[in-house]
């Protein structure tokens, strides 16, 4: 998707409400990253010297990629550096830690040879916790004595499918957490390319009912591609819902409805559907502008046409949407689009969480003031979660038990099932931003999952 193609529509089968077809409109994909980032007209326009050497000092760690689509109808320039959208998808000098900053910016201005810089980066990198909750140590399985590398099963019921041709995306999150997908570090990665080996691990594994396609981003793939991973579950019975995770809604919905495979890609969503699975689009929708434009609204009436649903998640993010308000509306929205609210996070504890997160305490309070904004159609929303290397934890609230301030946490998912909906208490701290800051209440000398887990991790 890097190289520029052309995009016509050929949307014959899902007509717009007024019956006339979509728009027969080209539409041209451009990605921008580190290489020509400096050729967009807006960056030229609105931005210093200074902050494009900014840029180029993050994005030799932190990946960089966006795209036209982005530029042109989602950021505000008239309000950069501040516009949420742009925070969201450029690099920004805070995302790497001062002496990191320092270290890569030393490395530029030296012009030091291009193996010499991808070196420090990667030394960087690695002080980024760049694989949190035991991602790779233990959540990839095996079967017959061979490792699946792009798999993870953690929960029981649900296994995590990273197709080799869905490991980047149509533009780059500045907060993601799986930023080791899109560094030149292969040990970093999570990738599969035999579907042979998955769909043999699942048969053999019937618990798994749910399969989450994710990345990268699957909708990356050309629906030629895309099929060959999702046609093979639909013949395995123990499978009931088939996931996509997927940011393509908000950065390139055209994949949904001008597209030259637009079509092919609405048919395979409803050829799952009518195979008698339930299809979870997991889209990843972090503020109320990524809903705004025609082309989304577009899209997401032709993927519900096909009898998907549309999940929405996002991670509560310093900088880009820290605000109860931001999240009611981005909630009312998601529902009159006939979407379903599903999860707040918070932000992982890998690459520029330090610029991201925000604390436990103040997430849950802006959970809460946000909730109580809106009707209960919206509450189908689960938050603040952290998921963390035990399980998803759900932080209840804070309160006080026999004079004692504490954090009421739960699992929503464990590494163990029996887990799953045990309250829990932990010390009350101001500053903890995730799990491991915190410590159990009451005196006890460890968390009643604690001793479990560590034998897990034997």
């Amino acid at each position: 998707m890097d190289t520029n193609h052309t995009s016509k529509s050929m949307f014959h089968l899902y007509e717009s409400e007024n019956g006339n077809m979509l728009a027969e409109k080209q539409v041209t994909y451009k990605s921008y990253s580190l290489h020509n980032f400096r050729k967009i007209p807006q960056v030229q326009k609105y931005l210093s010297e200074e902050t494009m050497f900014e840029m180029e000092v993050v994005g030799n760690v932190l990946p960089f990629k966006t795209n036209n689509y982005v530029v042109d109808e989602l950021i505000n320039w008239d309000n950069v550096p501040n516009d949420s959208m742009y925070v969201l998808t450029f690099p920004q000098k805070g995302m790497l830690l001062p002496h990191h900053y320092e270290k890569m910016a030393t490395a530029l201005k030296q012009e030091l040879p291009r193996n010499e810089i991808k070196k420090i980066a990667n030394e960087i990198r690695l002080e980024l916790n760049p694989h949190p909750a035991g991602q790779k140590e233990h959540n990839v399985p095996e079967i017959d004595g061979e490792k699946l590398p792009g798999v993870q099963h953690k929960y029981r019921e649900t296994l995590l499918f990273f197709p080799s041709q869905g490991q980047t995306c149509h533009a780059y999150c500045s907060f993601c957490f799986r930023w080791p997908q899109f560094v030149a570090l292969d040990e970093m990665k999570f990738a599969m390319k035999e579907v042979d080996l998955l769909v043999k691990y699942l048969k053999a594994h019937p618990e798994v009912s749910d399969v989450l396609f994710t990345g990268g981003d699957p909708m990356i793939m050309k629906t030629k591609i895309l099929k060959t991973y999702i046609e093979p579950l639909l013949e395995v019975d123990s499978v009931k819902t088939i996931r996509l995770g997927s940011k393509a809604l908000s950065y390139w919905p055209y994949k949904f409805t001008t597209d030259d495979d637009s079509v092919a890609t609405l048919q395979l969503l409803e050829k799952v559907v009518k195979a008698g699975k339930n299809l979870s689009f997991m889209a990843h929708v972090n503020h109320p502008v990524e809903l705004s434009t025609p082309a989304v609204k577009e899209a997401v009436k032709n993927i519900r046409k096909t009898g998907a649903q549309i999940r929405t998640q996002s991670p509560i993010l310093k900088n880009i949407n820290d605000s109860a308000d931001v999240w009611a509306e981005m909630w009312r929205t998601q529902v009159d689009m006939n979407m379903i609210p599903y999860y707040m996070f918070v932000v992982r504890d890998t690459g520029a969480q330090h610029y991201f997160g925000i604390s436990l305490e103040e997430s849950w309070n802006i959970f809460r003031n946000a909730y109580q904004k809106v009707s209960g159609v919206c509450r189908t929303v689960r938050g603040p979660s952290m998921s963390a290397g035990p399980g998803k934890v759900h932080i209840l609230g804070v309160t006080e038990v026999n004079n004692e301030k504490v954090f009421m946490l739960r699992f929503i998912q464990g590494r163990n099932p029996d887990w799953v909906h045990k309250p829990f208490f932990a010390k009350y701290d101001e500053n903890a931003t995730w799990l491991d800051d915190l410590k159990p209440a009451f005196s006890e000398k460890e968390f009643f999952y604690s001793k479990e887990l560590q034998e897990m991790y034997a």
